[in-house]
């Protein structure tokens, strides 16, 4: 894509989000508005599956493009008005918790795995994240908003957060099951991208959980604290070099990380510090993947030649994922932007489309993904957007029952102030 190499940032940065966006509205399941799980070609891929936490990066998305202009505010309030309404009516047999996929006209649950085929605490607490930004940007007097923030209260009201602590643990579980129970069994302990959960589900009106769950629960996990140094770059929270890059990004698309501190780290620095090390392997590259270096790097989730990996620093695979230096703008702007240079430019006739770029590639085997993903495509459009105004994240961190879940939870932040 030579034609585009006078492209100043501001304009790769306004081409790259609207792009993306289009995946979100353009490629937008017809009948509930949700978020499609993949744009796939391939024969057997399910067009009728959207996915929950994508739909929440979706909704931020939806509000970008309003403040930018690309869509009016009208079509804005009655598309996530459609996307409500589905929810309403969807499923309700989960205490209030969405599952990870369902179909899209119906509304039905699609099992994520042989037990898992109910809710999905960490997925509706990203959907969750999505409408309370929507409630606060969608404040006006026009009978669509305030329909929309109406129902956004409601379905926030009854997501039944204490019931996924069975009973009064001190620690949230990520699944409940009408038919198999607590089967899977999988207590939400970080360090990971779980941290919205525990600030929503303290957040909670009607439903919260105390404080123990997250002090005695989340933060007592085995990968919590890190306190270890990676190419010389100290790293306060969660696995040997940081994990995937997504930790950085889900939980932080509304939660504001700036000056973000509890008794357990700053979460500026936590972020900050685990891309830098992300980049830096990329940059030393130890198996001497193809295309790795300075200008292409982030190692994140994604789908990959073998299927789909969660893929870091020490699970390395040589597949380079773009929303991980994307999503990363706010963290490492200069680094970033170096990134989706590389990225458009250099790779752009195989790997950029109709909705922004694929998810991922590996230049050493000559693969490209046919995919996009959604869970994917959301933080490029939202991470993008914080770095250059703020926007979703003053939204978010704007609303009266998260200041307080944080102040619950011993966080401290100016926007709790």
């Amino acid at each position: 894509m030579r034609d585009a190499v006078d492209l100043d940032d501001t304009a790769l940065l306004d081409i790259t989000q609207r792009q993306t966006f289009g995946y979100f509205w353009d490629f937008a399941h017809p009948v509930s508005g949700l978020a499609r799980d993949r744009s796939d070609p391939r024969p057997g891929s399910d067009p009728d599956k959207v996915a929950t936490g994508a739909s929440g990066f979706g909704v931020m998305a939806i509000i970008v493009a309003t403040e930018r202009g690309w869509i009016g505010r009208a079509a804005a309030a009655e598309r996530l008005l459609c996307m409500v309404r589905f929810l309403a009516r969807a499923c309700r047999h989960h205490h209030g918790v969405f599952p990870h996929f369902m179909h899209g006209a119906t509304g039905g649950t699609i099992p994520f795995g042989p037990k898992d085929d109910g809710g999905d605490l960490v997925e509706t607490s990203y959907l969750c994240m999505g409408l309370l930004t929507a409630r606060q940007y969608f404040d006006g007097p026009d009978a669509r908003e305030a329909e929309l923030r109406t129902e956004i209260d409601v379905l926030w009201r009854a997501v039944e957060w204490d019931w996924h602590t069975r009973g009064g643990d001190d620690v949230l579980y990520w699944h409940w099951s009408p038919n198999y129970g607590w089967d899977i069994n999988l207590p939400i302990r970080g360090w990971n991208e779980c941290l919205i959960t525990y600030v929503l589900a303290a957040s909670s009106p009607t439903h919260a959980i105390v404080a123990n769950a997250y002090h005695r629960g989340w933060a007592a996990g085995g990968q919590f604290h890190n306190g270890r140094r990676y190419y010389g770059i100290p790293l306060p929270l969660g696995p040997d070099y940081g994990g995937p890059l997504f930790f950085a990004h889900f939980s932080f698309l509304g939660l504001d990380p700036r000056g973000l501190q509890d008794r357990y780290a700053d979460y500026w620095e936590q972020n900050v510090n685990h891309t830098l090390i992300n980049r830096e392997h990329c940059i030393r590259n130890p198996r001497r993947y193809k295309g790795y270096g300075r200008d292409c790097w982030g190692l994140t989730a994604s789908v990959d030649h073998l299927g789909y990996h969660a893929h870091a620093p020490d699970h390395d695979l040589g597949v380079i994922s773009p929303t991980a230096a994307l999503a990363s703008f706010p963290y490492t702007p200069q680094h970033s932007m170096r990134a989706l240079r590389h990225f458009y430019l250099r790779l752009g006739d195989r790997i950029w489309g109709d909705y922004g770029f694929i998810d991922a590639f590996n230049e050493t085997l000559g693969w490209y993904a046919p995919s996009r993903l959604g869970i994917d495509q959301g933080p490029i459009v939202v991470m993008i957007e914080n770095h250059r105004s703020g926007l979703i994240w003053k939204l978010f961190m704007s609303c009266p029952e998260v200041q307080r879940g944080l102040r619950i939870l011993g966080f401290r932040s100016p926007a709790t102030v």
